[in-house]
C-alpha cells in the first residue's frame, strides 16, 4: 500500500510512544505533496493529530528576527545590507525525512545563499545542506549540497536544475537513515551519500540535528568564486519557505540516550528494506541527473585533493 499524503489545513501529529514524529504544514487547501514523500509502501500509524496555530509552534526565529516575516505558514527570510536572517526548529531529530517548499530570489541574486539545511550543535557537529547559489539575471542558479560528519565539510556537489526556482515553490528534501542520505528536488535524487564505514569514512548517524533555514550574505565565494558581488541597491532580497514536513524520530526532552530512542534497527519505516538502496526509478532518475546537471564533484577535484577522498 502506498503512503500518500494530502494536506488541507496545518497539522502537527506527534506519537510520543513512538518516538516517531510527523510535522504537515501545507499553503494551498488538499496540496498534493507526494512528490515531497520519499517513504512509498510506508503506513504510518498511531498518530495524534493536533491543530498548529501559528509556524512559531514548530520553529524559532533565531537570527535578526526583524528580517523574517511570518504570513500564515509561510516564513519570508530578507537580506540587505544590514543583515541576514535564519530559523532553527525547536526540536532535533536522528533519521528520517525533511521537506519544504521554497520560492528563491528573483532577479539578480548574485552574491546571496539561501539555505535548507539540518545541524548538531558544536565544533564537531553533522550538516545536511541545501545551499542555493545566487547569479546575475538570467543566469542559472547552482545548488550545492555538503555533509559534514564530527565537524568536517568540504564534500561539496554542485547541480544545476532543470527549471527555474525563482518563479514558483519547488521541495528539497533530505532523506536520511542508517544505510544513506538522499538529496532530493521535487522528489527526484540529485544526491546519494552511501554509508560506507567499512572503509573507514565517517557517515552521521550519531547526532540528532535541528531543521534550519537562512539566507546571508557570500559575495566573496557564492557567485563565479567571487567575481560577482551582491548589488545593494536589489535588496532586500526574499526567499520564501512554506509546506515543512517532518516525518522524523524526535529527540524527546526526557532523554538524551539518542541511540536507544532512534537508533533501534527495524522500530522505523525508514528501516525497512524497501529503503536500503535506491528503487530502479529513483537510480535511474539519479543518472539523469548526474549526468545533465551534476557541475562539480568534490570526489572528482584532484586539484584539490592530493588523495582523492575514499567515498
Amino acid at each position: 500500500m502506498g503512503y500518500i499524503m494530502h494536506a488541507c489545513l496545518c497539522l502537527t501529529a506527534l506519537s510520543r510512544a513512538s518516538g516517531f514524529g510527523v510535522v504537515v504544514m501545507a499553503s494551498n487547501i488538499c496540496t498534493r505533496l507526494e512528490i515531497a514523500i520519499f517513504m512509498v509502501g510506508f503506513v504510518c500509524a498511531n498518530l495524534v493529530l493536533a491543530m498548529c496555530g501559528n509556524i512559531s509552534e514548530v520553529f524559532e526565529y533565531n537570527w535578526a528576527p526583524n528580517h523574517i516575516i511570518s504570513q500564515g505558514d509561510q516564513i519570508k527570510l530578507n537580506l540587505d545590507n544590514v543583515s541576514g536572517c535564519g530559523f532553527e526548529s525547536k526540536k532535533k531529530y536522528l533519521f528520517g525525512q525533511a521537506s519544504v517548499q521554497i520560492k528563491l530570489i528573483e532577479g539578480d541574486s548574485a552574491g546571496t545563499v539561501t539555505a535548507f539545511y539540518m545541524a548538531s550543535e558544536g565544533p564537531v557537529h553533522d550538516e545536511l545542506d541545501f545551499e542555493f547559489l545566487g547569479n546575475v539575471s538570467r543566469e542559472p542558479y547552482l545548488v550545492q549540497t555538503n555533509i559534514y560528519v564530527n565537524g568536517t565539510g568540504n564534500r561539496e556537489q554542485r547541480h544545476t536544475l532543470w527549471f527555474d526556482p525563482t518563479l514558483d515553490f519547488h521541495t528539497y528534501s533530505f532523506f536520511w537513515n542508517r544505510h544513506f542520505i538522499v538529496f532530493l528536488v521535487d522528489g527526484i535524487p540529485i544526491r546519494v551519500f552511501t554509508n560506507k564505514e567499512d572503509m573507514g569514512v565517517l557517515f552521521p548517524r550519531q547526532q540528532a540535528m535541528s531543521i534550519r533555514g537562512s539566507v546571508w550574505n557570500a559575495d566573496d565565494w557564492a557567485t563565479q568564486g567571487g567575481k560577482v558581488k551582491t548589488n545593494w541597491t536589489n535588496a532586500p532580497f526574499v526567499s520564501t519557505f512554506r509546506s515543512f514536513i517532518i516525518n522524523a524520530c524526535e529527540l524527546l526532552p526526557e532523554t538524551d540516550d539518542i541511540m536507544a530512542q532512534c537508533g533501534k534497527l527495524g522500530r522505523f519505516w525508514w528501516d525497512k528494506p524497501a529503503f536500503v538502496v535506491l528503487n530502479r526509478h529513483r537510480s535511474h532518475q539519479l543518472k539523469w541527473v548526474r549526468r545533465k546537471h551534476l557541475v562539480y564533484d568534490y570526489c572528482k577535484d584532484k586539484a584539490r585533493f592530493t588523495e582523492l577522498p575514499r567515498e
